[in-house]
């Protein structure tokens, strides 16, 4: 027969146990007790910035459908955007600088952190294709001017003059005032960035510009620049940015929304993280437009812009579309 210590020691224990069990949810204890189900990864995809990411995200299928890799797929992509002459935000045709120069930046990224990068290079047609042969040629990341464009020489790149008389007349016509003043979404999409994942899953990241138009001469903006522009972290997803590239750097841009990502954030909620610290950081942000999109390991993507009128590009096994992204400020 129990005496009266042995019954209160059984009747602590027996609330403890119902203590313990009540504290798990039903949920929770369903969570311990199912193994998770297998995450669905959507490749190969790819997503590109702005509209003419329809066209570059076009060329990256091709190379993407067949099984080739996402680091083709993102140099050709963007390479259609850069030889367009119509295009007057990057490559040939761009508008130039506030001298009349048309001055190109670029960077590129593979799924092993291999990286390359041009700036300030002139009369090269494609600078992807240069920022990638340095990238696999040489020790460095990134060449810029006078060196950039010699070593493109030296790699067989032709060179090109790259203002067309659209842009020139346009030039000179700006001349008459020389008053620089962005205007959100015009002045400001001055970039083309691409993202792509293939179908063995690797990630790469292409980003190229003419700049912002008659920019001070020598002026360099986050495109070339690896953790700004564009970023890439096979383990965990890739991300570009275009608009004021000033405000990108300053915040380490695409580096910031991966690094979102890694703490578990969708790539919707990331970049649109990244951008309220953009916001956060700037007294003003009249006519102060950037944008980032974002891929993850599974192939989900996302976007978000400080002004409303951002959108990209998207195409994968089951649709070609245009995404428009939320902002933080409608004007």
């Amino acid at each position: 027969m129990k005496n009266r210590r042995d019954f209160i020691k059984l009747s602590a224990l027996v609330g403890g146990s119902i203590i313990t069990q009540s504290a798990c949810s039903p949920k929770e204890q369903q969570t311990k007790n199912e193994t998770p189900l297998p995450v669905e990864i959507k490749k190969p995809i790819v997503i590109s910035t702005w509209r003419h990411g329809i066209e570059a995200n076009q060329a990256a299928w091709e190379v993407l459908k067949t099984g080739g890799s996402a680091l083709d797929a993102v140099e050709k992509g963007v390479m259609v955007t850069e030889s367009d002459p119509e295009n007057s935000s990057v490559g040939l045709g761009g508008r130039p600088d506030r001298e009349g120069v048309v001055t190109l930046d670029a960077c590129i990224m593979n799924h092993e952190n291999e990286c390359g990068a041009v700036a300030f290079l002139q009369n090269i047609e494609n600078p992807i294709s240069v920022a990638r042969k340095v990238m696999e040629d040489t020790q460095h990341v990134m060449l810029a001017g006078e060196g950039a464009l010699q070593f493109a020489i030296e790699k067989g790149f032709k060179e090109t003059n790259l203002l067309t008389e659209k842009s020139k007349e346009a030039w000179l016509k700006w001349l008459e005032e020389s008053k620089y003043e962005p205007i959100i979404n015009i002045e400001n999409h001055d970039t083309i960035g691409l993202l792509a994942m293939d179908e063995a899953g690797n990630l790469s990241g292409a980003c190229t510009t003419s700049g912002m138009a008659y920019k001070l001469h020598g002026r360099v903006g986050d495109s070339p620049i690896i953790g700004a522009g564009l970023f890439v972290d096979n383990e965990i997803g890739a991300a570009c940015a275009t608009g004021m590239g000033e405000a990108v750097i300053r915040i380490a841009g695409s580096a910031i929304v991966v690094e979102l990502m890694r703490q578990g954030k969708s790539p919707q909620q990331a970049c649109k993280e990244a951008v309220e610290r953009i916001v956060k950081k700037h007294k003003n942000i009249e006519n102060l437009q950037v944008g980032f999109i974002a891929l993850n390991r599974n192939g989900e993507h996302g976007g978000y812009s400080v002004y409303n009128g951002f959108d990209y590009a998207l195409r994968d096994k089951k649709e070609e579309k245009m995404v428009e992204v939320e902002s933080f400020k409608t004007w």
